[in-house]
């Protein structure tokens, strides 16, 4: 099976999106991954319902920045994000509690 991509696992928080463990909140999270499979994402988190779009937000609540493959391996579980941002390999600006919680809004696979 080929490696799923960084865009793939972008695009993929719609589907894995948990709208109950999101309730009552209202966020537009950039993330900014450098490197190979780079790029600029707007996750928006809204009414119990999340969007993604490829982009830069005007006013985000929280910005990650991080390599791309550094940002995969968090999400397929690979890595540990919290030990990444203490190595100032994923760095973090805006809504800090919002980052704390962000990874139980989404139920994440790699298939």
């Amino acid at each position: 099976m080929a490696d799923i991509t960084v865009e793939q696992l972008i695009r993929n928080h719609e589907r894995a999106f948990r709208p109950e463990a999101a309730e009552g909140v209202d966020a537009v999270i950039q993330y900014h991954l450098t490197g190979e499979e780079g790029g600029d994402w707007i996750i928006t988190i809204r009414e119990g319902k999340c969007t993604v779009a490829p982009g830069n937000a005007d006013a985000p609540k929280m910005t990650m920045t991080a390599d791309a493959q550094d940002f995969k391996d968090v999400l397929l579980g690979r890595a540990n994000g919290m030990q990444y941002f203490m190595q100032g390999r994923l760095k973090l600006a805006g809504d800090l509690n919002l980052a704390m919680k962000l990874t139980s809004f989404f139920k994440m696979s790699s298939n």
